[in-house]
Formats: C-alpha cells, sequence, structure tokens
C-alpha cells in the first residue's frame, strides 16, 4: 500500500525529466498506466480515471487515479481516488465504470482478492464519489459467479430508461475456457443485485478465451457491442492476440442477445497500440459518444519501462455511425491547441509536438516521419493507389520493441485516400484517416539523429506546433 505521497515523490521528479513525456495525452504520474476508466460527464466537467501502479513500469496493485477537464483538452490531476485497502480489493481495484446522478458520481470496479493461497476471487465493488471529491467505499455488489473461472472483472453500469433497470455487464471467462459477458440487474444502483444470465452473442460463441472491457452503447440508433477478446490471432493483425473491438447490432435486454449485423468483428484501431476502450455517452448529442483508450497492450513492454514509468492514453475522440462502421473523429476543441504554423517550404525538421493535416489530390503517397537526415527509417505511412491500402510500418525507427507482435499494419481503403490528420506527442503517434474511416494509434521513441520529415506525392499539407494541455503536477491526496 502507498502509505504517504513522499513515497514516491523523487519517482515523479525523475519521471517528468524524461524526454518522452507527453504534451497533450493522459500519462502516469508516476509508475504505470494501463486501462482507462469511470468515463462520465457530470456538473459541467469530464471525469476519467486510470488504472495506476504508483512505484514503477509494472502491473502491480492497482489504484484508481482520477483526472479532470472541462473540455476533453486540457486535463488536471485529481489524486488518487480508489485505494485497494479492504478485504474485497486487496490485490488491486481493478477497471470499471462510473453512473452520474443529480447528488454525486457512483464507481463501480472490479476489487481483485487474493487469499493466503493466492487463489483469486473477483467482487463488483462500489464507491460515491461526492461534487467536493470525496470518494466513499459503499458495501461490496456482489462476489464472484461459481458457474465461470476466476476470471470476472471490468464492470459496466448501464441504465435501461425503457425498463427503468440498471444493468451491470462484466467480461469473463466460461468454464470451456471461451470470453464471454455475464449480466446483472436491478432496480435499485447500490443493491438488490441479481444474477440475470449471460450475453448471448449469435455466431461469437467461441472467439476468444476472455472478453474484457465490455461495452453496449447506443449511437445513431445503432447498439454497438465493445469489448476485448483475449488470446485470439486476427488477419492484418500480426502477432497480437489482444484486440480492442466491436460489433453493431441490436441488443435485446428482455432475453439477453445482442444480435450482430453480420459476423464480422471491427477492429476499433487499426494501429499498434490501443487497448480498453471506455466510452462516454455525450450530453449534447445523443447521436455520438465519446471515446478513450490505453496507448498500450497487455504483455507488452515499451521503452520507458527502463526509466521506471510507462502508459498513456489515447486522444478523445468523438464515435459516430456512417456506413455501417463506426468512426472515430478527433474533437473540434483540438484545435485550440495549435500555435506556430510551420513553414515546410524552408525546414525539413519534424517538430516532436505539432499535427500535420494532409489533403490529396490522388495517386500514391509516402510520409515519413522522424527519419534521419538521408532520408532512411523512420516511421512510414505509404498508400498505394493501385491496391487502395494504407500502410503503418514502425520497423525503421532505432528503438524498437514488441517486435514479435508484428511492426506493420495495412487497412484497405476502398475509396482511396483523400485525407490525413496526424497527431504527433512526444513519444506517440495518431492517424485519422479520411474523416475518421479509421485511426492508426501507434508509441514510438525518437531518438536524437531521428528528427527530419519527408513526404512524397501530390497533397496540400498544413502544419502546426500544439501547445501543452496536460498536469504535470504531482498530486497524489
Amino acid at each position: 500500500m502507498l502509505k504517504s505521497a513522499e513515497e514516491i515523490r523523487s519517482l515523479h521528479e525523475h519521471t517528468v525529466t524524461s524526454d518522452y513525456r507527453q504534451h497533450y495525452h493522459i500519462q502516469s504520474v508516476t509508475g504505470l498506466l494501463n486501462d482507462p476508466n469511470g468515463f462520465v460527464y457530470h456538473k459541467g466537467a469530464w471525469h476519467l480515471f486510470y488504472q495506476w501502479c504508483p512505484w514503477g513500469a509494472v502491473h502491480g496493485l492497482k489504484y484508481w487515479y482520477h483526472t479532470i477537464s472541462e473540455d476533453l483538452v486540457t486535463w488536471k490531476n485529481a489524486g488518487a481516488c480508489i485505494r485497494p485497502d479492504t478485504f474485497y480489493d486487496n490485490k488491486g481495484a481493478y477497471s470499471g465504470s462510473a453512473l452520474p446522478t443529480d447528488d454525486c458520481v457512483y464507481l463501480y470496479y472490479t476489487g481483485n482478492h487474493r487469499d493466503e493461497d493466492w487463489k483469486r476471487s473477483s467482487y463488483t465493488c462500489l464507491v460515491k464519489l461526492d461534487d467536493d471529491g470525496n470518494a466513499q467505499k459503499l458495501e461490496h455488489l456482489f462476489g464472484p459467479n461459481d458457474n465461470y473461472t476466476e476470471h470476472q472483472r471490468d464492470p459496466k453500469i448501464i441504465h435501461n430508461k425503457e425498463n427503468g433497470r440498471y444493468y451491470i455487464i462484466i467480461g469473463a471467462q466460461t468454464k470451456e475456457k471461451t470470453g464471454c459477458v455475464i449480466i446483472y440487474s436491478s432496480d435499485s444502483i447500490d443493491k438488490n443485485w441479481k444474477f440475470e444470465g449471460q450475453l448471448k452473442v449469435p455466431g461469437f460463441e467461441n472467439f476468444g478465451d476472455m472478453w474484457e472491457c465490455p461495452s453496449i452503447e447506443t449511437i445513431n440508433g445503432h447498439d454497438v457491442l465493445i469489448f476485448c477478446p483475449q488470446h485470439i490471432t486476427l488477419p492484418g493483425r500480426g502477432g497480437s492476440v489482444h484486440h480492442s473491438g466491436y460489433l453493431l447490432g441490436h441488443m435485446d435486454w428482455n432475453t439477453l442477445t445482442f444480435t450482430p449485423d453480420n459476423t464480422r468483428f471491427h477492429v476499433l484501431d487499426f494501429g499498434f497500440d490501443s487497448y480498453a476502450a471506455e466510452c462516454a455517452a455525450n450530453p449534447d448529442n445523443k447521436n455520438k459518444a465519446t471515446l478513450i483508450a490505453w496507448m498500450g497492450l497487455p504483455d507488452a513492454s515499451y521503452p520507458t519501462d527502463e526509466e521506471d514509468w510507462s502508459g498513456c492514453l489515447t486522444l478523445p475522440r468523438e464515435l459516430r455511425v456512417r456506413d455501417n462502421r463506426l468512426i472515430q473523429q478527433p474533437l473540434d476543441d483540438l484545435r485550440r491547441l495549435r500555435g506556430k504554423k510551420i513553414d515546410l517550404e524552408s525546414t525539413d525538421e519534424l517538430p516532436r509536438v505539432c499535427e500535420a493535416e494532409l489533403i490529396s489530390r490522388g495517386g500514391d503517397m509516402n510520409i515519413k516521419l522522424f527519419a534521419k537526415a538521408d532520408g532512411s527509417g523512420g516511421l512510414d505511412i505509404s498508400y498505394d493507389d493501385t491496391a487502395k491500402t494504407i500502410t503503418v510500418d514502425r520497423s525503421g525507427l532505432n528503438k524498437r520493441f514488441n517486435i514479435e507482435l508484428g511492426e506493420q499494419r495495412v487497412r484497405p481503403l476502398p475509396k482511396g485516400l483523400f485525407h490525413l490528420r496526424i497527431f504527433i506527442d512526444k513519444s506517440s503517434v495518431e492517424i485519422f484517416v479520411n474523416d475518421g474511416d479509421a485511426v492508426f494509434s501507434t508509441r514510438i521513441f525518437p531518438t536524437e539523429d531521428e528528427s527530419k520529415l519527408f513526404i512524397k506525392g501530390d497533397a496540400s499539407v498544413h502544419m502546426w506546433e500544439l501547445n501543452r494541455a496536460i498536469d504535470e503536477s504531482f498530486v497524489v491526496d
């Protein structure tokens, strides 16, 4: 347990000196960050939490760390919110979700308990967070279901306004070692929860051995089942076995059946580093939601592990449905971060923190980010107009990592390439293709001799430096 903020103050002071600290992406205050949790809008502010291990770049004892924003662009640290300090969460406060009410926000999370023989039990727990930031743990809601393995976690709270009931959906694993979602319901926020059954998803009865971070969202009248199937390989995903994706379809709460529109599982992010997506409803527009994800993967390592810190989140993205697919678009308010416009005719130096926008006039396109002076290496973004595919390849960078998961990702573009928005931070790149039809998120860690930008192709290109938007204050208590 973290007994005092002073235990990790020197670690924070060391961490913020890293050349790879982000300027406009949420990142760990110390130690390790992974899943985003409890993403919610309440009384004029967005609240977002992340899984946090304070002591280093290891998946150790997890807390919930709290960040707050008024605009989804600039974020302030608010400190540790949920601490693993009870019987039910003695080995970690694992992922979950949030429900806003008139007077507070309720946080639902998995309490990871282990006994003296290291046997795991998962408890669904509840915290009441008042408007002054005080977090009060309430009685746990229910314990593990014996009809499933020990892998039961990541409760998503859903209020069904049609029947007035509350539902909690949980990622789980059957005794036969297949991934699934189990469902509980209640007429109350904090009591009377009962097991309703297992979610039926026709065509996906044997799709990975565990489903993490499940969510059911309604966007543009479409029901969307978002989840992370584990230990399964998918076409075009290299050696990755952990994925974040979705199905479009229809949810029937009476029969606990999600009927997909087709048999295709859609990947949310075509890049190398994206997992555990968390959604929040947009209070001003029911036709869209806002998504944020961990820019990382389970069972993976990153160069900053050597500096005793790891992890950041993606930019928040607006979700809509278009042509029977989810599209992800960067927030309009991100334009407020734009600073000096870069004259690309007078320099080939690539700022470490910037945004680029390209409008293609047709034909092949090649972009090298953080290449060497002779044009070699770098993060390579290539569009083949004959094959109608875009390829992102990071094998040319000096610092290579997670090589076994693959260093190249390809996405078909049946309509061709006409638009790119690229967000570059100190150790990440996010590429939005064709107004949100696809997105590639990747961590990168350029070295001193990797600083050049090269573009080949017929396109209009604009680039801006971006201002800082993330608070680096040391806030724990």
